[in-house]
């Protein structure tokens, strides 16, 4: 019997919109250094702060 931790369909959701809100809003398209990255990485995370205008950056 296989036991693994299960991802709720609202984080699966909440990490696809993510991605496509950060994708629209060109975080991922440069993604060469540390600080691009994390930038990308909360952009993903705090997506809702991305709608607002409020630049996310590290």
């Amino acid at each position: 019997m296989m036991r693994g931790r299960q991802v709720s369909l609202g984080a699966v959701v909440w990490i696809v919109i993510g991605f496509v809100v950060a994708a629209t809003h060109h975080f991922l398209e440069t993604l060469n250094s540390a600080s691009t990255i994390g930038s990308a990485v909360l952009a993903v995370i705090a997506w809702p702060l991305v709608l607002l205008h409020i630049h996310i950056a590290i």
